[in-house]
């Protein structure tokens, strides 16, 4: 483009700035709009939620004695809570906001005169203000949100988003108010999170997701509840992916649109019950468990089919090189929460070879809540650093090197590897803390004879397995 076309557009530009923009990026369609006039719509709805905010955050309250309020003070009234104070602003002081929304416009439209609109795209670095999505709680203490009886939630949201980036700061920022640790990942096709801390700071994640306008679709039962807190995980990790469950599938070729039918627990377990009454005589139906082997390993539906793969990466290739496990029978899939059933279900239906696939909705977690002593025998497998949650006392695996029943996970004691294993009390006194006899004799081997190793996904007990099985029907 020459850099007089791109003067001219600028100058374009401004003299759109100098008419009524709110009127004019509104305009109906049969009037026609200006070449530039979609970028300058999403410059302008970025300017006003700022123009907004800013007017919002000058109305606060003082502090006094290093304790802010939490109060918003306008035309003479005092506002207590975000609504309110956002309700007036939106109804009294909209000549303001547009004033405000048009300066801010004509900064970002003169911050560089060498690029165009229709080039240039909201810089993801640009702090953006998210404050209207953050609950207030000044009406908790900092010690209610730190210490006191805890929980872990885990939950996932498929629904589009449009700036992920904007999801993942509000996502940060509201986590570190509230103290909660965990997980989160953020995409354009939704998000997926678990994370821990009091049940007071769970409450307000839940309240704040449930109000932004993005996740309205949520519900309460959307987020599963476990024992725990903050100290269930290391950290807190917030970040922006392609997917929000890495099956290492474009999302825009395979949507979680093509999922299959979802089954509330009582009906997944009617469906399970009807299998199991069949005995050996049942071959229509497969009941297909979507995890890690690590994770059927301690738990799993009696009768069910779990796949030996280490990554949720590895169940395409896995429906590809089985399909005939799959052709003209009925799929009954679950997982833990759900989420890994949205896309390997989608996935499975677009072979085109099953007669029917069905999904647990809610996974494992929410089935255990309704049928504790049911189906599903053993410990759920969480991505924490509990491991495994119990809802019954079965123990259907063993320790990897007496084979006495044990299901309870820790890492490999060597340094470099970083798998989990199961050993029993009696072997770790014997020093078995090793996952396979490679990482035994290596973790023998002096720190000082050597630079260390670094740290392997794979050791000898996962690389000797196929890494994509072929099962038999």
């Amino acid at each position: 483009m020459s850099g007089d076309h791109m003067e001219e557009q600028g100058s374009f530009s401004m003299e759109l700035l100098q008419m009524d923009v709110e009127n004019l990026v509104h305009c109906p369609p049969k009037y026609g709009r200006p070449p530039l006039l979609a970028a300058l719509r999403k410059h302008h709805t970025h300017a006003k939620k700022k123009a907004f905010a800013m007017f919002v955050a000058s109305k606060e309250a003082s502090i006094h004695s290093g304790v802010a309020l939490g109060q918003w003070q306008c035309c003479r009234r005092t506002f207590k809570e975000p609504a309110s104070i956002h309700r007036h602003v939106a109804g009294t002081h909209i000549a303001e906001i547009l004033q405000h929304t048009r300066g801010i416009l004509g900064q970002m439209l003169n911050r560089d005169e060498s690029e165009s609109l229709e080039q240039r795209p909201l810089s993801k670095e640009e702090p953006q203000d998210v404050s209207c999505w953050i609950p207030q709680n000044s009406h908790f203490n900092e010690d209610q949100l730190v210490n006191g009886l805890g929980e872990v939630l885990l939950y996932y949201c498929y629904c589009p988003l449009e700036d992920p980036h904007l999801i993942c700061l509000w996502q940060k920022v509201l986590c570190e108010k509230l103290h909660l640790t965990g997980k989160i990942r953020v995409a354009t096709e939704g998000i997926n999170g678990t994370v821990g801390g009091t049940k007071v700071a769970t409450r307000l994640y839940v309240e704040a997701m449930l109000s932004h306008p993005i996740f309205k679709v949520m519900v309460q039962e959307d987020f599963k509840r476990s024992e725990g807190g903050a100290e269930c995980f290391s950290n807190l990790r917030v970040g922006v992916y392609k997917e929000i469950v890495p099956m290492g599938v474009d999302p825009d070729v395979l949507s979680y649109r093509l999922a299959g039918v979802h089954l509330e627990p009582e009906e997944f377990h009617k469906e399970v019950e009807k299998l199991l009454s069949k005995g050996d005589s049942c071959t229509d139906t497969v009941l297909l468990d979507c995890r890690n082997f690590y994770e059927s390993k301690i738990g799993q539906f009696s009768k069910c089919l779990a796949p030996d793969i280490r990554k949720f990466s590895y169940f395409p290739d896995y429906v590809d090189k089985n399909l005939e496990l799959f052709r003209d029978k009925k799929v009954l899939m679950y997982c833990t929460g759900g989420i890994r059933c949205e896309r390997g279900s989608a996935y499975l239906r677009s072979k085109d070879v099953c007669k029917e696939v069905y999904q647990l909705k809610g996974g494992i977690h929410k089935y255990l809540e309704q049928f504790p002593d049911g189906f599903y025998r053993g410990k759920l497998f969480v991505f924490d650093e509990r491991y495994a949650i119990a809802y019954n006392n079965d123990v259907i695996s063993e320790c990897r090197y007496c084979s006495a029943p044990w299901d309870r996970y820790e890492l490999c004691s060597t340094h470099f590897c970083c798998q989990l294993l199961l050993s029993c009390t009696s072997c770790r006194q014997q020093g078995r803390t090793s996952c396979c006899l490679t990482c035994q004799a290596k973790g023998e081997v002096p720190d000082c004879c050597g630079p260390p190793a670094e740290l392997k996904e794979e050791c000898e007990c996962t690389a000797l397995r196929a890494r994509i099985p072929q099962d038999v029907a």
